[in-house]
């Protein structure tokens, strides 16, 4: 319970929301044009089409797998293509601890210490909906849905982001948790999607399967179930 309550307090979890009029408030960047393709990123079987530090990342039972038996830095698995505006939808699952996980996008491959596998960019936190500025390692402050509760720790979670221009929305389980807005719109770029194993002192292990992305969606809301 303490690691749990130091997690949620270094990750944001106390950054006070923006009310519904503040986020209706805040500039809108219109989405990029460019060409609508669906692709899967993760065919079940190889990660073809991933790069990272493949001592903890692999391919278990048709997901990919980040897992680490002893203390681990923050890192992730980068996909080799960039994307600005997209629909991301996966499923995610912490096997083990009570960690979280996460989806980085909009930034960059960077090294901390020996670590080559960090990132320079926003991230999206799973389960607990929340968002985490790695470019200047604090929480971003986001509109929460209100009423709508975190799924559970340790169970499969539908995840959709839907990103256009600066806006970034997400659904969990079909339901939609939270909307940020970037309000710098040169930090909006094209970057890899990268798939988080969070730092922590003691065994953990996260699954993520079903990824799909759809570049440039025509559709402006999300899709939910």
């Amino acid at each position: 319970m303490l690691l749990l309550l130091i997690s949620m307090a270094v990750w944001g979890q106390a950054t006070v929301p923006y009310s519904a009029a503040e986020i209706e408030a805040l500039p809108l960047v219109r989405p990029r044009g460019g060409k609508t393709v669906r692709k899967v990123l993760f065919d079940g079987k190889t990660l073809g089409g991933w790069k990272g530090n493949l001592d903890w990342w692999s391919v278990a039972d048709g997901a990919i797998r980040g897992k680490h038996s002893d203390k681990v830095p923050t890192n992730f698995l980068f996909t080799e293509d960039v994307y600005t505006d997209f629909r991301l939808t996966l499923e995610s699952k912490m096997v083990e601890s009570d960690n979280h996980a996460g989806v980085a996008f909009w930034g960059e491959i960077a090294t901390k210490g020996e670590n080559r596998w960090y990132t320079k960019g926003p991230l999206v936190v799973i389960p607990r909906p929340s968002m985490w500025d790695y470019i200047e390692a604090r929480g971003l402050r986001v509109f929460k849905t209100p009423g709508v509760a975190a799924p559970g720790q340790h169970e499969w979670i539908r995840v959709e982001i839907l990103a256009q221009g600066n806006r970034v929305r997400t659904a969990l389980n079909g339901v939609a948790v939270m909307e940020w807005r970037e309000p710098e719109a040169g930090r909006v770029k094209a970057g890899p999607i990268g798939l988080q194993l969070h730092g922590w002192p003691s065994a953990q292990e996260v699954l993520y399967r079903n990824i799909v992305i759809e570049t440039f969606p025509r559709e402006s809301e999300l899709l939910g179930k």
